[in-house]
C-alpha cells in the first residue's frame, strides 16, 4: 500500500505534499530562507522572481544585493528574515528545520551570544514554535580564521547549538585552516557539516571529510564522479544534503533530469533533499520532491525512504 506521501507525488498534489511531515536540513535560514508573500506584506518588499541561471556565487550575491540591499544584514531586518524562514518552512508543512545564523551575527549584537540565541528563539516562537527546529551554527569561508575563533568561542559556551556548517566560496581557503575550529566544535558535541563538492571536486569532498570529521556533507554532489569517494562516504554513512534546484539555478547540474543523486542513492551514499535557498530559487521541500519525481530521477517509493529518513 502506497503512503499517502507517494500517492500525492504520483498525483502531482502539491498540497498533499505539504501535508506531510518533511525535514529541511539544507537551508539558508535570514532573506535567502524566507517566504515571499510574508516578506511582502511585512515590510513591502516584492522580490522578483530569478528566472536565469546564475553564473556563479558573486552572480548569486549581486542578484540578492539588488533585490534587498543590505537590510538583512543589520537589525531588526535580520529577526524579520528568520522569522520569514520559519514562516516558509511552516507553509510548505516542514517539521523538522535544521538553521540558525553565522557567527559574524554576534557582531550585529555587540559581541552577545546570548542576544543572537534570544533573536533566535524569538523567530521560531512567533512563527513556528510547532516544528523541531535543531539550531545551527555558520562559519563563513571568506572570514579569518582569527575573527571565526572570536565568535564562534561565546556561541559554543552558551550549550543551545547543535550543528556547525561551513559555507561561502569553496577555494576562499584551504580546508585544513578550519580545523582547529571544528575540533572545538566537536568537542563541544555539536554534529558537524560543511559545504563541499558543490564547486569542487570528489577528491575535495574525500579530504574535508577527514579533516574536518564531517558527519555530514552540504551538497557534495561532485562525489558521483568518483566511484571509490561514494564507496567512502556510503561505509562511513556520511550522509550529503542535496538542493536539486539550487544545482541547477547556480549552473552546477545542466538539467534537473540529469541530477547525480541518483548515482549517489544508487551507490549507497545516504541523501537528504534541502532547498538552500528556497526564495532566490523559487523553491519549497515540497516542490523539490515533486520536481525530482516528474523528471523521473527518483521513484515516488524512494522519495518517500528519503524524507522519512531524514525526519529521525
Amino acid at each position: 500500500m502506497i503512503s499517502l506521501f507517494q500517492a500525492a507525488l504520483e498525483d502531482g498534489d502539491l498540497d498533499g505534499l505539504r501535508s506531510c511531515a518533511k525535514a529541511d536540513l539544507h537551508i539558508h535560514a535570514g532573506f535567502a530562507g524566507g517566504d515571499r508573500e510574508f516578506l511582502n506584506e511585512a515590510i513591502g518588499l516584492d522580490i522578483a522572481p530569478l528566472d536565469r541561471v546564475l553564473a556563479s556565487m558573486d552572480d548569486m550575491h549581486a542578484w540578492v544585493q539588488n533585490q534587498a540591499g543590505d537590510y538583512f544584514h543589520r537589525m531588526p531586518g535580520r529577526l524579520l528574515g528568520f522569522e520569514a524562514t520559519f514562516v516558509q518552512a511552516q507553509r510548505d508543512g516542514v517539521t523538522r528545520l535544521e538553521a540558525g545564523e553565522d557567527v559574524w551575527g554576534i557582531t550585529l549584537h555587540d559581541g552577545s551570544a546570548t542576544a543572537v540565541w534570544a533573536m533566535l528563539e524569538t523567530a521560531h516562537a512567533r512563527r513556528a514554535p510547532e516544528i523541531e527546529w535543531i539550531p545551527q551554527l555558520a562559519l563563513s569561508r571568506h572570514c579569518s580564521i582569527p575573527a571565526l575563533e572570536q565568535w564562534l568561542a561565546p556561541l559554543l559556551e552558551l550549550g543551545t547549538f547543535r550543528t556547525l556548517d561551513l559555507s561561502g566560496d569553496e577555494f576562499a581557503q584551504p580546508i585544513q585552516a578550519f580545523v582547529p575550529l571544528y575540533q572545538r566544535a566537536k568537542a563541544a558535541g555539536l554534529r558537524l557539516k560543511a559545504h563541499v563538492g558543490e564547486w569542487g571536486t570528489a577528491d575535495d569532498v574525500w579530504e574535508a571529510v577527514e579533516l574536518l570529521e564531517l558527519d555530514e556533507v552540504q551538497h557534495g554532489i561532485a562525489a558521483a564522479s568518483s566511484p571509490s569517494t561514494m564507496r567512502f562516504l556510503a561505509a562511513a554513512r556520511v550522509r550529503l544534503n542535496v538542493c536539486p534546484t539550487s544545482n541547477v539555478m547556480l549552473g552546477r547540474v545542466a538539467r534537473l533530469e540529469d541530477h547525480p543523486i541518483r548515482q549517489l542513492y544508487d551507490a549507497g551514499v545516504q541523501v537528504t533533499i534541502g532547498t538552500d535557498d528556497p526564495l532566490i530559487f523559487g523553491t519549497s521541500l515540497s516542490r523539490e520532491f515533486l520536481a525530482l519525481a516528474r523528471a523521473g530521477v527518483l521513484t515516488p517509493e524512494e522519495l518517500d525512504e528519503i524524507r522519512l529518513a531524514a525526519l529521525t
